[in-house]
């Protein structure tokens, strides 16, 4: 057996990620509104708590693909609590939590022509 005791969080670590769920946004926005609200996000995040590199490893990975992402917060050593990265901590238990539009693309993104 051992002392796995709190150790039982490391198997969590190497839950494979994926982008969220479809999801719709209170109402139409554009692509230009959405790179707005995602830089609006990426500014005051680290001011809510939690370590400035972690957010930096969060950023990355929400803007690479799924392999490289999941790449980025194994070696950041983010403990991944929801799939889609909405939930996460470090090593020392701080929550990071994450809105859907960060991740991806709502369903009603206004597509400029």
């Amino acid at each position: 057996m051992g002392c796995a005791g709190s150790r039982d969080k490391v198997d969590e670590t190497s839950k494979k990620i994926r982008k969220p769920k479809a999801w719709k946004h209170s109402e139409a926005i554009t692509r230009a509104q959405l790179t707005q609200m995602r830089e609006e996000f990426w500014d005051t995040a680290p001011h809510y708590g939690g370590r400035k590199e972690i957010w930096d490893a969060l950023r990355a990975a929400a803007e690479a693909d799924l392999s490289l992402a999941q790449a980025i917060v194994d070696s950041a050593g983010v403990i991944v609590q929801n799939p889609d990265l909405t939930v996460c901590y470090d090593e020392r238990g701080a929550k990071y939590e994450l809105p859907k539009y960060v991740l991806s693309e709502p369903t009603n993104l206004i597509r400029e022509s």
